[in-house]
């Protein structure tokens, strides 16, 4: 498998550290209200990833951290009249209960910068001692120029990124370019006592500590939205790389923005969707194509038109796999055609080059339809139950690897509805249209929709 790594600007074989467990490490959320739709598509991805990564073969140990102490969150705690940690649990349970819905596992690992706060005093300690850190009044800044390769994944010099971003230039720090390592407390913070005094960690520091300390010194990946590039994954290689000697990760992943209805999310302009208000509209699977339906390194733009395109696909997929379900239960046992057994199963190769080739999902889906098109197309009830078997396997099986597709179809009829459909059966044999049109107009008032096909009557329940 080929990834495009952003240390390196370059794709690259990814060949882990150990050839029996991939090491992986993605950014999670600041858990002080429901996540966006813009953190929706990294955790989409880099689920995807991890899910590609155990479908090849690996065994994947993947930590993704809860940032359970903030700004933010003492803000919004202090509004409530509540504690930070009150705050921290509700919207980390919001969090498992969103995630699962656009079909994101949890994590080998999850832990919290609150949790590991030892790791993380350690972590800066060995800074301090190795001269790359200083404290004044309490706070801890890591001090940038002193790490000569500062800058390597952003790929611009230390002058530029100085003169580029914006940096409230504190009085305490040594250079403005530094930044918090450990902070002070403040009048009505959360604080833990460290050597330098009462005080709570920084917001880089946190995912250096927890990631030395779930998965070692060095990882072989570490991903996360293309806004965290600078400064928050430069910050990370600065102090990790400072305090244990070591490179801190191998490959590194990013992907793009999200625009919406072609203008960039913010709240100030009213386009600021929660995951949460889309999934009123939206299944959670249709949020899931929509973000796997592009290439992971692309911009993509959220609109309502392509959210419906993306709903008509899903149900495209779904209504193939209940055809083939519904072929089934009426097909000859018998083997499937040689030829058509090597389309199908050509389907498997062609979505494990696309895969390979740096995660391009968009390719990985259009083989998919293809194998749809060629079951819509190519297999009847005739084709009998191995072909159909196949088929419907291979497109529950890649589609898997997706996080997609893997809902159950089979819809269950109680005894009465059952009844009135083999008498229906039984009045068209006979050619008794009235009878079987009243059962029809029956079976309509109570939801269920039939169809008559030539292999035989289908139904559905009405939309």
């Amino acid at each position: 498998m080929k990834i495009y790594n952003t240390l390196t600007r370059k794709k690259e074989e990814f060949v882990p550290i150990d050839k029996d467990n991939v090491k992986m490490y993605s950014c999670g959320p600041t858990v002080y209200d429901y996540f966006h739709i813009g953190n929706a598509r990294p955790f989409i991805i880099f689920d995807t990833m991890r899910r590609y990564l155990e479908y090849i073969g690996y065994k994947v140990t993947f930590v993704q951290n809860f940032t359970d102490i903030d700004d933010k969150m003492i803000k919004r705690a202090n509004d409530e009249g509540i504690t930070v940690k009150e705050l921290g649990e509700r919207f980390i349970d919001e969090y498992y209960k969103d995630a699962q819905a656009i079909g994101v596992n949890k994590a080998t690992i999850h832990p919290k910068a609150t949790e590991n706060i030892d790791a993380i005093i350690d972590t800066v300690k060995k800074l301090v001692d190795n001269g790359y850190a200083y404290n004044v009044d309490g706070n801890v800044y890591f001090s940038t120029k002193k790490f000569t390769e500062y800058g390597k994944l952003s790929k611009q010099p230390l002058e530029e990124l100085e003169a580029g971003a914006r940096i409230d230039v504190n009085e305490h720090k040594n250079d403005p370019m530094d930044f918090a390592l450990w902070k002070a407390k403040k009048e009505g913070e959360p604080f833990w006592q460290s050597p330098w005094g009462e005080g709570r960690p920084g917001w880089h520091i946190e995912c250096s500590a927890m990631a030395n300390k779930y998965l070692g010194e060095t990882i072989d990946l570490h991903s996360g939205g293309q806004d965290l590039i600078f400064p928050h994954h430069e910050n990370e290689i600065a102090q990790s790389e400072c305090a244990n000697c070591k490179p801190f990760a191998n490959y590194w992943m990013h992907n793009g923005y999200i625009n919406i209805d072609g203008k960039k999310m913010s709240k100030s302009l009213g386009n600021f969707f929660t995951v949460r208000d889309i999934l009123k509209e939206y299944d959670g699977e249709i949020i899931r194509f929509f973000m796997l339906s592009a290439h992971y390194r692309s911009p993509i733009n959220f609109a309502d038109t392509l959210m419906e395109q993306a709903k008509s696909a899903v149900e495209r997929v779904y209504t193939c796999i209940e055809n083939l379900e519904f072929l089934s239960e009426s097909a000859e046992d018998k083997p499937c055609d040689t030829e058509l057994s090597a389309k199908l199963l050509g389907s498997r190769d062609k979505f494990r080059a696309a895969m390979d080739d740096d995660l391009n999902t968009a390719d990985a889906i259009s083989v998919i339809f293809d194998l749809v098109y060629t079951a819509n197309t190519e297999i009847t009830k005739d084709s009998g139950k191995e072909a159909i078997s196949l088929a419907l396997s291979l497109i529950r099986e890649l589609g898997g690897v997706l996080g997609l597709f893997v809902k159950e179809t089979k819809k269950s009829l109680d005894a009465e509805v059952e009844e009135l459909i083999n008498k229906r059966n039984e009045a068209r044999a006979a050619k008794d249209w009235a009878t079987a049109d009243a059962i029809r107009d029956k079976l309509k008032e109570m939801n269920i929709i039939l169809k008559d096909t030539k292999d035989g009557v289908k139904w559905s329940f009405a939309q």
